[in-house]
């Protein structure tokens, strides 16, 4: 039987919106699917651009 590894790491509330936004596109397509995407790509840039 092999174990199960976890592991737990807080998230930011900017991560955390990311995830859902993501989970939303996915229930989302193809309805509205667009602004989602718009807003995910919005929400990564500005993970990537923070210090």
């Amino acid at each position: 039987m092999q174990e199960e590894l976890t592991t737990s790491q807080e998230l930011t509330e900017q991560e955390w919106d990311l995830i859902q936004a993501i989970r939303n596109y996915k229930r989302a397509y193809p309805n509205g699917s667009r602004n989602l995407l718009a807003y995910i790509y919005e929400l990564l840039a500005r993970l990537l651009d923070r210090d």
